[in-house]
């Protein structure tokens, strides 16, 4: 099949190993994450974001002591699937064996924190849900509005089934049971003015 003159071709983006994109991301200036060969940069994220993504580290943090396991920011990159995806989430708690022999990338996610952004919320929901649930240590799977009170939580079974609850308003809690953690939407929005 031809195609007429004038036309521009389709072009279709370069693709990298895992290998390439793990050595481009630890000697570059900004965050990439990593889906199936292709590149993303990551956009800056609003003073709301940050205010939540760092009241959770924090509360985590606080809970966490003493125990097995601990909790990053979101400059931790999870290796969801070594072969495929990595990622940047903005929170992330490890359990355990915590990261690669780069110590760069973590390998054990347990709970996956993501702040939603309009530009980002159909794919934290979607295709980046999708492979997240293909990841073995991962038990709960967080994601938090950024302009009202409201937490997803998505928690799968002993037999692999993914299901959630909703929370809305600040009198809401979450709890965590696989990491022995509780949040105050109150306490996760603390300092934020909401719709």
């Amino acid at each position: 099949m031809g195609y007429a003159v004038g036309v521009a071709l389709p072009r279709r983006a370069r693709t990298f190993t895992p290998q390439e994109y793990l050595s481009l991301e630890r000697n570059a200036e900004y965050k990439s994450e990593y889906v199936n060969g292709e590149i993303f940069a990551m956009a800056g994220a609003s003073r709301a974001h940050n205010r939540i993504s760092t009241n959770l580290i924090g509360l985590l943090g606080n809970q966490l002591r003493g125990t097995a396991c601990e909790v990053f920011g979101s400059d931790m990159r999870v290796a969801v699937d070594p072969a495929s995806m990595y990622t940047y989430p903005d929170a992330t708690v490890v359990c355990g064996d915590l990261a690669d022999g780069n110590a760069d990338n973590l390998l054990t996610a347990r709970v996956i924190f993501e702040v939603l952004s309009p530009s980002t919320a159909a794919y934290d929901r979607g295709e980046k849900f999708d492979h997240y649930q293909h990841m073995s240590a991962l038990t709960d799977y967080i994601l938090v509005a950024q302009d009202e009170a409201i937490i997803e939580h998505w928690s799968v079974d002993a037999g692999g089934t993914w299901s959630n609850v909703t929370y809305v308003g600040l009198n809401a809690e979450v709890r965590l049971d696989a990491i022995g953690c509780t949040l105050r939407l109150a306490d996760v929005y603390e300092r934020l003015s909401l719709s």
